[in-house]
């Protein structure tokens, strides 16, 4: 485990800005064989086992691949609902239907989406998920999660506290992601457990 941000106590806007440009220099190669390895440590966890619902996201740019391991979760007649962007950064939700059931949608400058283009189910249905994968820039030794600063999965988060709902947090990272220590807020919430191409840590007590 290591820190990449500079010494001293890193604020969250430095540590996105060095994590980003490691991935920034992650090949085509790179991102093909780390997808497949994700694909496979995820598909072991006890978390996702049993779970019949399955909040997930899709992958894009240099982001550790999530097609693959999408696949795998439907083909196990798992129910995975994936994000579509609301104006206010809030999160509404689609099921996933293979790769056809994605469109890309442009939000603003943004780098386009894949969003499912299928019924929407509002953003309350991610409190019947099981499981809840989170996209991320980092994790500490404590769990706590570094995201892009949108603040999508802070309300994410926040709704499922509101809904007194406890599905099992998993945030989708590389190898060198998981780092020494991550800022916090008082908003921001541990996950139990991350997925790096080479295997899987856990936080806190089991579950």
């Amino acid at each position: 485990m290591r820190s990449i941000a500079r010494p001293g106590e890193p604020d969250k806007r430095r540590l996105r800005r060095d994590l980003l440009a490691v991935r920034s220099r992650l090949t085509a190669d790179d991102l093909r064989e780390t997808s497949a390895a994700l694909a496979g440590r995820a598909l072991e966890l006890r978390e996702l086992a049993g779970a019949g619902t399955v909040a997930a996201y899709v992958s894009v740019g240099s982001e550790p691949g999530t097609p693959a391991l999408l696949d795998a979760l439907r083909d196990r007649g798992v129910r995975v609902l994936l994000p579509v962007l609301l104006p206010d950064n809030d999160l509404d939700w689609g099921a996933y239907e293979g790769a056809s059931s994605l469109a890309p949608v442009r939000h603003g400058s943004r780098m386009a989406l894949l969003e499912p283009v299928g019924e929407r189910l509002g953003p309350d249905a991610v409190t019947t998920a099981d499981a809840v994968l989170l996209p991320g820039l980092a994790v500490d030794a404590r769990g706590m999660r570094l995201g892009r600063g949108g603040g999508s999965y802070d309300r994410v988060l926040a709704r499922l506290e509101r809904a007194g709902v406890h599905p099992a947090l998993v945030v989708l990272l590389y190898d060198s992601e998981v780092v020494e220590h991550v800022p916090e807020e008082p908003h921001d919430r541990p996950v139990q457990a991350v997925v790096t191409p080479s295997g899987v840590r856990r936080f806190g007590p089991a579950r």
